[in-house]
Protein backbone atom coordinates (compact mmCIF):
# COMPACT_ATOMS: atom_id res chain seq x y z
CA UNK A 1 0.00 0.00 0.00
CA UNK A 2 2.34 2.79 -0.94
CA UNK A 3 0.87 6.30 -1.16
CA UNK A 4 -2.23 5.03 -0.09
CA UNK A 5 -3.53 4.53 -3.79
CA UNK A 6 -4.83 1.06 -4.99
CA UNK A 7 -3.93 -0.72 -7.59
CA UNK A 8 -6.68 -1.81 -10.42
CA UNK A 9 -7.44 -5.61 -8.32
CA UNK A 10 -6.42 -4.66 -5.13
CA UNK A 11 -9.10 -4.95 -2.66
CA UNK A 12 -10.58 -1.23 -1.44
CA UNK A 13 -11.11 -1.94 2.08
CA UNK A 14 -7.08 -1.41 4.12
CA UNK A 15 -7.45 2.10 2.05
CA UNK A 16 -10.85 2.75 2.98
CA UNK A 17 -10.43 2.37 6.77
CA UNK A 18 -7.03 4.83 6.68
CA UNK A 19 -9.62 7.47 5.78
CA UNK A 20 -11.04 9.86 8.38
CA UNK A 21 -13.83 9.76 9.80
CA UNK A 22 -15.77 12.53 7.71
CA UNK A 23 -15.01 10.99 4.17
CA UNK A 24 -17.94 9.59 2.78
CA UNK A 25 -17.00 6.54 0.99
CA UNK A 26 -20.50 5.73 -1.95
CA UNK A 27 -20.68 4.08 -4.96
CA UNK A 28 -18.53 3.17 -6.72
CA UNK A 29 -15.75 2.69 -4.67
CA UNK A 30 -17.14 -0.69 -3.33
CA UNK A 31 -18.00 -3.17 -5.92
CA UNK A 32 -20.56 -5.01 -3.92
CA UNK A 33 -22.78 -1.49 -3.97
CA UNK A 34 -25.53 -1.92 -6.59
CA UNK A 35 -26.01 2.21 -6.34
CA UNK A 36 -25.82 3.95 -9.92
CA UNK A 37 -22.71 5.47 -10.49
CA UNK A 38 -23.32 9.03 -10.87
CA UNK A 39 -21.86 10.69 -14.06
CA UNK A 40 -20.66 14.14 -14.68
CA UNK A 41 -16.98 12.75 -16.90
CA UNK A 42 -15.14 10.97 -19.10
CA UNK A 43 -13.58 9.38 -16.15
CA UNK A 44 -16.68 8.55 -14.18
CA UNK A 45 -17.87 6.70 -17.10
CA UNK A 46 -14.93 4.93 -17.55
CA UNK A 47 -14.48 3.76 -14.03
CA UNK A 48 -18.48 2.93 -14.43
CA UNK A 49 -17.30 0.70 -17.49
CA UNK A 50 -14.21 -0.73 -16.16
CA UNK A 51 -16.61 -1.53 -12.58
CA UNK A 52 -19.13 -3.51 -14.73
CA UNK A 53 -16.79 -5.45 -16.61
CA UNK A 54 -15.16 -6.82 -13.89
CA UNK A 55 -18.24 -7.64 -12.52
CA UNK A 56 -19.32 -9.70 -15.40
CA UNK A 57 -15.81 -11.45 -14.93
CA UNK A 58 -14.36 -10.49 -18.79
CA UNK A 59 -11.65 -9.09 -20.07
CA UNK A 60 -11.34 -5.77 -22.35
CA UNK A 61 -10.89 -8.26 -25.25
CA UNK A 62 -13.48 -10.10 -24.53
CA UNK A 63 -16.10 -6.91 -24.40
CA UNK A 64 -14.42 -4.92 -27.21
CA UNK A 65 -14.98 -7.84 -29.62
CA UNK A 66 -18.59 -8.70 -28.39
CA UNK A 67 -19.63 -4.78 -28.79
CA UNK A 68 -17.55 -4.30 -31.86
CA UNK A 69 -14.73 -2.23 -31.07
CA UNK A 70 -11.18 -2.10 -30.40
CA UNK A 71 -9.10 -3.22 -27.21
CA UNK A 72 -7.40 0.49 -27.70
CA UNK A 73 -10.91 2.52 -27.92
CA UNK A 74 -12.31 0.07 -25.16
CA UNK A 75 -8.92 0.55 -22.64
CA UNK A 76 -9.29 4.78 -23.51
CA UNK A 77 -12.76 4.63 -22.20
CA UNK A 78 -12.04 2.99 -19.05
CA UNK A 79 -9.16 5.15 -18.61
CA UNK A 80 -11.57 8.49 -18.81
CA UNK A 81 -9.81 10.07 -22.29
CA UNK A 82 -12.36 12.53 -22.81
CA UNK A 83 -13.94 13.57 -26.55
CA UNK A 84 -15.61 16.82 -27.87
CA UNK A 85 -18.79 14.58 -28.26
CA UNK A 86 -19.21 13.85 -24.54
CA UNK A 87 -18.32 16.82 -23.45
CA UNK A 88 -20.76 17.80 -25.59
CA UNK A 89 -23.27 15.60 -24.50
CA UNK A 90 -22.10 16.63 -20.56
CA UNK A 91 -22.73 20.52 -21.79
CA UNK A 92 -26.69 19.67 -23.01
CA UNK A 93 -27.24 17.59 -19.81
CA UNK A 94 -26.50 20.78 -17.66
CA UNK A 95 -28.49 23.38 -19.64
CA UNK A 96 -31.34 21.00 -18.90
CA UNK A 97 -30.74 20.38 -15.36
CA UNK A 98 -30.14 16.65 -15.55
CA UNK A 99 -27.74 14.29 -14.76
CA UNK A 100 -26.49 11.44 -16.12
CA UNK A 101 -26.34 7.59 -13.90
CA UNK A 102 -25.53 4.12 -15.19
CA UNK A 103 -27.01 1.43 -13.28
CA UNK A 104 -27.19 -2.71 -13.68
CA UNK A 105 -30.27 -3.47 -16.00
CA UNK A 106 -31.81 -6.56 -17.41
CA UNK A 107 -31.90 -5.92 -21.57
Amino acid sequence: MSNNIPKDNEPLQPYIATLPEHYSIRAPLLPEDNRPFRIYTATSVGKAIRHYRHNAGITQAQLAEQVGVSVTYLSRLENGQDTEHFRRVVRILKELGVRMTLQRADW
